[in-house]
C-alpha cells in the first residue's frame, strides 16, 4: 500500500527515493528584450512580403505629386503637396497594411500562438508597429527628395524627417493595430484601413485651404495631419520650429495614446 508520504515525495522508509518536485515555469520575459525579439522577427517577416507594397507605395506617392504638380498655385500649395505624399507612405504601410495584419492574425488563430509565448502584449503591439513604421522610411525619404526637386523646394531642413516619420507612424501604427483587433472580422479590418489611408491621401495631401470648413475639422482629428504640417513647416524659408516641435509633440501624444488602446485591444481579443 502506498504511503501518504510517498505520494507527497517524502520518504517511506529508508531507501526509499524522493519524487521529483514539478519544475517552476520560466519568468515572464522583460519587455524590452521581448519588444527587441518581436521587434527583428517582424521586420524579417515584412522584409520579405511588404516589399512589393512599398514600392507601390512609393510609387503613388510620386505618380500623385506629378498630378498635383500643373495645380498646386504657389510655393505653400506645393509644401502641402510634398509633405503630405510624404507622409501617406507612412499611411499606407503603418496605417492601412498594420490593419490588415493584425486582422488576419486575430482572425487566423495568430494571437492564440503569442498568447502561449512568455511575452507581454505591449511588445507585441510595439515591437510590430516598430517594425512596419521602420519599413516606410526608404519610401518616405525618396518621396521627399523627388518631391522637393519636383517642386523647387529646398533640402535643407529635410532633416525633420527623422523625427516625422517615427512619430507619424508610432500614431497611425497605433491606430492600425486598434482597427485590426477591434473589427469583428478580417473584411472589415482590411476595409477600414483602407478608409484610414484614403482620409490621410484626401486631408493630407490636398492644401487645406481648398478644403471645406466642416472638412477641416475632421483633418485636425487625422493624426498624419500633425506630422504633414510639422514637414511642410520645414520648407518654409524661416522655418517657426516652435510651431514645428508643436506639432511633432501631439504626434507623439497620439501616438502614445494609440498605441496604449492597442495594447489593450490586443489582451482583449487574445482573451476571447
Amino acid at each position: 500500500m502506498v504511503s501518504a508520504e510517498a505520494v507527497t515525495g517524502g520518504r517511506a522508509g529508508a531507501g526509499t527515493p524522493d519524487v521529483p518536485a514539478a519544475a517552476e515555469l520560466a519568468p515572464r520575459a522583460r519587455l524590452r528584450p521581448a519588444l527587441a525579439a518581436v521587434y527583428r522577427a517582424q521586420l524579417s517577416r515584412a522584409r520579405v512580403a511588404r516589399i512589393p507594397l512599398l514600392f507601390v507605395a512609393t510609387f503613388q506617392s510620386v505618380g500623385i505629386m506629378v498630378l498635383m504638380r500643373g495645380v498646386a498655385d504657389g510655393p505653400e500649395e506645393a509644401r502641402a503637396v510634398v509633405s503630405g505624399s510624404s507622409v501617406l507612405v507612412v499611411a499606407f504601410v503603418a496605417l492601412n497594411l498594420l490593419a490588415q495584419y493584425f486582422g488576419q492574425l486575430r482572425a487566423g488563430g495568430g494571437l492564440d500562438h503569442y498568447a502561449t509565448l512568455p511575452v507581454p502584449p505591449a511588445a507585441v503591439v510595439l515591437g510590430a508597429a516598430a517594425a512596419y513604421a521602420s519599413f516606410t522610411v526608404p519610401g518616405a525619404v525618396v518621396t521627399a527628395v523627388a518631391g522637393s526637386v519636383l517642386f523647387q523646394l529646398p533640402l535643407t531642413n529635410l532633416w525633420v524627417l527623422v523625427a516625422v516619420i517615427p512619430l507619424s507612424g508610432a500614431a497611425l501604427s497605433g491606430l492600425g493595430a486598434a482597427l485590426g483587433l477591434l473589427a469583428p472580422r478580417q473584411e472589415l479590418a482590411t476595409l477600414l484601413g483602407q478608409l484610414g489611408m484614403s482620409a490621410a491621401l484626401l486631408l493630407g495631401v490636398l492644401p487645406a485651404g481648398r478644403l471645406p470648413a466642416v472638412i477641416g475639422y475632421a483633418r485636425d482629428l487625422l493624426p498624419s495631419t500633425y506630422g504633414v504640417e510639422a514637414l511642410a513647416h520645414s520648407f518654409e524659408a524661416h522655418p517657426d520650429w516652435l510651431l514645428i516641435c508643436a506639432d511633432l509633440g501631439v504626434c507623439a501624444g497620439v501616438g502614445v495614446l494609440s498605441l496604449a488602446v492597442a495594447t489593450w485591444a490586443y489582451r482583449r481579443a487574445a482573451v476571447r
